[in-house]
């Protein structure tokens, strides 16, 4: 096996994982097991808290254990995670599970990423990562897309069955990582074993470097954006009265989409100046939250759909951004704390979002995250134009 062979056999384990069957009716599932809304985004906020506490550590663990090992268990967890969400009930099971599919989450945050760019660093093409990271992403999204579909065919039989075929395709996901091969670059230069090294990797981030700082701060707003509105989807459906068949078919579509941008995103990296690209998404995601809730029928769909346009496209530039001003021996800590960052964002806004959709409306949860997301994106983008001068 050639350490080129890494970079599809992570678009095969991306494809994989990405095939979320039960994603189109993931919310009516726990509806059908008695969860309100304000629940259901509790224990998205205790899978983000989890994903959070052991993000760090999990990069850290990848940079000195190896991206490899770190992959092949969050496989593990992942399956071992839905498994118990399928054979279990109750608020207490389905937060065990939260916890480890989080768990799984954080350590594959970082580690494919890392992976993929040392892979590229190693055979010499390290100027294709935003292309091969954009690929990497828009393969999730087109299987998630196709994923969808099936999904939304599944539940019209059971409301459960995609779980439990969720729960089989996860398990092929862990052959897959054991074929993966790490890179002798990252052999080359292990950071030291110790909890300062850590710390100083944190530091570094979030503190020392004020660009990679701001691209951090501005890639978990628009993560806290992307994620409420996939959770925020299936509710807006529901409310509009979209038949639940169709659910899997617009699931299909926005992930697909989603896929569309992320594959040519490096064509807008090349064209454009930095400040530019985020300025446009900040304006254009801000503006799609304010006339969604405006437009509470079916037209609002074309602005969840520019949502997920907007989604496919930051991701990897943001990425590339935040790898070309990091090491390789801290790459997976660094992306580490850009999902931690965003995960302790998304645990703290979710429960209230919820809140807000349960004891007054979902156009009051939208106006709230363009509000939130509006703010904080735009300092962002003027602190990182100001950084580039």
């Amino acid at each position: 096996m050639q350490l080129k062979d890494n970079i599809l056999k992570i678009y095969l384990l991306q494809g994989v994982s990405w095939f979320m069957v039960a994603m189109p009716i993931i919310i009516l599932f726990f509806q059908e097991n008695g969860f309100s809304l304000t629940q259901i985004m509790t224990l998205q906020a205790i899978y983000s808290f989890s994903v959070a506490i052991f993000e760090i550590p999990s990069g850290y663990i990848a940079d000195i254990f190896g991206r490899k090992k770190t992959i092949v268990a969050s496989t593990i967890l992942s399956f071992i995670g839905y498994l118990v969400l399928s054979l279990s009930s109750g608020f207490f099971a389905f937060s065990l599970a939260q916890i480890l599919i989080g768990l799984s989450g954080s350590l594959m945050s970082g580690s494919n990423s890392a992976l993929l760019y040392d892979t590229l660093l190693q055979t010499d093409n390290k100027e294709l990562y935003t292309k091969v990271e954009g690929k990497n992403y828009a393969i999730g999204n087109f299987s998630e897309a196709s994923a969808g579909i099936l999904g939304g065919f599944l539940a019209a039989t059971s409301i459960f069955l995609p779980i439990y075929v969720q729960t089989s395709i996860l398990f092929l996901s862990i052959p897959i990582s054991l074929t993966l091969i790490e890179p002798t670059v990252y052999k080359e230069n292990k950071i030291d074993r110790s909890i300062s090294n850590i710390i100083s990797v944190v530091q570094f981030a979030i503190i020392d470097n004020v660009r990679l700082r701001w691209l951090i701060i501005y890639s978990s707003i628009m993560g806290v954006a992307s994620l409420s509105m996939a959770w925020f989807a299936q509710p807006f459906f529901k409310e509009i009265q979209i038949p639940i068949i169709y659910f899997g078919i617009l699931w299909a579509g926005l992930n697909f989409s989603s896929g569309i941008t992320s594959f040519n995103s490096y064509k807008i990296e090349k064209r454009y100046k930095m400040h530019k690209i985020l300025t446009v998404i900040t304006i254009f995601m801000t503006m799609s939250f304010i006339l969604l809730g405006i437009n509470f029928n079916l037209l609002g769909l074309i602005f969840i759909l520019l949502i997920y346009l907007l989604r496919g496209l930051i991701t990897p530039i943001i990425k590339n951004a935040i790898n070309e001003i990091t090491t390789s021996e801290k790459r997976a800590t660094v992306l580490s704390v850009r999902s931690f960052i965003l995960r302790i964002s998304f645990a703290i806004c979710a429960p209230i979002l919820g809140y807000i959709a349960d004891n007054y409306s979902l156009t009051i949860s939208f106006y709230t995250l363009a509000l939130i997301v509006g703010i904080v994106s735009a300092i962002s983008s003027i602190k990182i134009y100001l950084i580039n001068k």
